[in-house]
């Protein structure tokens, strides 16, 4: 719920969420998958998908001290795995130049 008034990167099939957190150094992650997606199946496999893309980028690209929340958007299950592997990355990597860049 905190992390829908965070940052907040869209790219093709995903939308990631971010929030600093100050009670911890590790990486949390949080996953949603709407009744538009899908019926129950399709939002547990988008809701899977985005689990293991997480898994596999988190620890690379994600920043000690956030929750991230991975919401699935429209073609979530049907998008190739690489390009939804390179959506979710460079959504992370978008959230931390934003949260880098000096305020204006």
């Amino acid at each position: 719920m905190a992390c829908a008034k965070a940052a907040y990167c869209a790219r093709g099939a995903v939308l990631i969420q971010a929030r600093p957190r100050d009670d911890e150094a590790m990486v949390r992650a949080g996953f949603t998958a709407t009744k538009r997606i899908g019926g129950a199946v399709e939002r547990n496999r988008a809701k899977r998908r985005l689990r293991e893309a997480a898994r596999l980028l988190l620890p690379a690209h994600g920043t000690p001290g956030f929750d991230y929340v991975l919401i699935a958007r429209g073609g979530v299950t049907s998008r190739p795995w690489l390009r939804l592997l390179d959506d979710v990355k460079s959504a992370l990597i978008r959230l931390a130049a934003d949260r880098d860049r000096p305020a204006s």
